[in-house]
């Protein structure tokens, strides 16, 4: 598994990206009943209940599937569902929430209304012009989205600017009043913020370098802890460092130098290998500087943003180090009864003491643990995209067909597992080989993130796919919430 940088170079000189028609269709198909499911059963609300066929308004009511899912609709051309998307866009009223003290999350605000707002007239104003949308509704995207930031903006009237975590509209407008916040609700703003900005014209204790706490002060900005990882709380903080850099290379020069220096602390300190698989490489989450180990589906998303940063930087050791975490995090998929993942693992580290969390696992999965070099502590699968998001990277930097041999394989075991009833559900235990029952849920990340990469890894190239190979500079960033925004210039 370990690439030596003179057989990254060759694979990078040696490959061209290439378009599988018939399983971008696949993809597509299942984003079609997805929708069809959604629309049917849960329009307009925000979530689908697949199992039910039932509904819940669990991001305010303002039909959060509808706006996540745009910029996926659009990559694909689905005119007939773009229109009955752009139609209720138009109708949101995003100043005010149906139901009174309704807790609106700054973050997932953010990654998924803002985001795909922005997102969707970045692409239909831009490559995907060619479908030939009514103008006015293409505008009335921008317009929503300058009303969102404009309703949200009095978050960040705080002492310290960092913005509360949660505003409520409802029968007032009001703040959490919480004195703290992530570091990853936090430092997951800037991105859409400034291609807002660009677009309407308005404009730490450290446990190593790079490294930081994972909750900030609302009062003062101080870091209250030194506890993190690139796991929930923490992750797309780290993420948007480089691609901040990468929007615009000039504005945001000190962001490249941060995420340098935390990739650098991460490759040192935080990369590890189970005593029963040297050849995988995970990463340890810390606290000050003791090391757990132990990581998340979550984190697999990093791999591709070493790869983004290697592309970026042109620095070798930083895409050599992410496509060994590409595959050692996909390896999860390869071992799991269900071929699939699971949300919380462990592994025994031999480097670290033992206690804590670095103990030997429960007898049930020793066997297992032998074989597959970790142990399951969270069995569930959320219909998360992260690990074929790093696929993705991995795909678009080597054109190594493997890359896309294994995004089918995580296809083939999220649909055999996932299709129930009117969409696709999330599953309670992944080692189990029928994913051991539903939760009656389809997130909207289903159809916004996973089901996005897992067409841009089969369908022709275009102006949205992200450039990384022979020096090619790509005209997308990608959110966290994977909603392609133009790069600045």
């Amino acid at each position: 598994m370990r690439f030596t940088t003179g057989s990254l170079l060759l694979l990078e000189l040696a490959t061209t990206v290439l378009a599988v028609p018939e399983k971008a269709e696949a993809v597509k198909r299942a984003f079609e009943i997805s929708w069809e499911g959604y629309y049917n059963y849960s329009f307009p609300h925000d979530t689908l209940h697949p199992v039910s066929n039932g509904f819940e308004d669990d991001r305010n009511g303002w039909g959060v599937t509808v706006v996540d899912a745009l910029s996926t609709a659009i990559i694909m051309g689905e005119t007939g569902i773009i229109h009955r998307m752009l139609d209720h866009i138009a109708k949101i009223d995003f100043t005010t929430t149906a139901r009174p003290d309704d807790r609106i999350s700054l973050f997932e605000t953010n990654i998924r209304y803002l985001g795909g707002l922005i997102s969707g007239y970045d692409l239909l104003k831009g490559p995907m012009r060619n479908l030939k949308l009514d103008s006015r509704k293409v505008q009335t995207l921008l317009k929503q989205a300058e009303s969102l930031a404009d309703t949200l903006s009095f978050a960040f009237d705080t002492p310290s600017g960092i913005p509360d975590s949660a505003v409520f509209l409802n029968p007032s407008k009001r703040t959490s009043g919480s004195n703290e916040n992530s570091l990853a609700e936090a430092g997951t703003l800037v991105l859409e913020w400034t291609r807002l900005s660009d677009l309407t014209g308005n404009p730490n204790p450290e446990p190593w370098p790079g490294l930081v706490g994972n909750t900030l002060s609302t009062a003062d900005g101080s870091f209250l802890n030194s506890d993190g990882g690139w796991s929930g709380g923490t992750d797309s903080f780290y993420e948007y460092l480089m691609k901040m850099y990468q929007y615009d290379p000039e504005a945001y020069g000190e962001y490249k130098e941060r995420w340098v220096l935390a990739a650098d602390s991460t490759m040192k300190h935080l990369a590890s290998h189970p005593t029963s698989r040297k050849d995988l490489t995970y990463l340890s989450q810390f606290s000050g500087q003791t090391l757990d180990p132990v990581s998340t589906h979550l984190a697999s998303f990093a791999g591709g943003s070493f790869i983004l940063g290697g592309v970026v930087l042109n620095e070798a050791k930083y895409k050599k180090f992410g496509l060994e975490l590409a595959e050692s995090y996909f390896n999860n998929y390869r071992q799991s009864p269900s071929g699939i993942g699971p949300e919380v693992f462990s592994w025994v580290d031999a480097t670290l003491p033992r206690g804590g969390g670095n103990n030997n696992p429960p007898q049930s999965q020793r066997q297992f643990y032998e074989k597959s070099g970790f142990y399951t502590t969270a069995g569930s699968y959320i219909l998360r995209p992260e690990t074929l998001e790093s696929i993705y990277y991995a795909y678009r930097l080597t054109g190594d067909d493997k890359w896309q041999k294994m995004a089918w394989q995580a296809f083939g075991s999220i649909s055999k597992a996932c299709r129930t009833g009117s969409g696709y559900a999330e599953l309670r235990d992944v080692m189990q080989p029928d994913g051991g029952g539903f939760y009656d849920q389809m997130q909207s990340f289903w159809m916004a993130e996973t089901l996005k990469y897992l067409y841009l890894i089969f369908a022709d190239e275009s102006e949205v796919q992200l450039q990384l190979q022979g020096g090619a500079k790509s005209k997308f960033v990608f959110n966290t919430e994977a909603h392609p925004l133009r790069i600045r210039g």
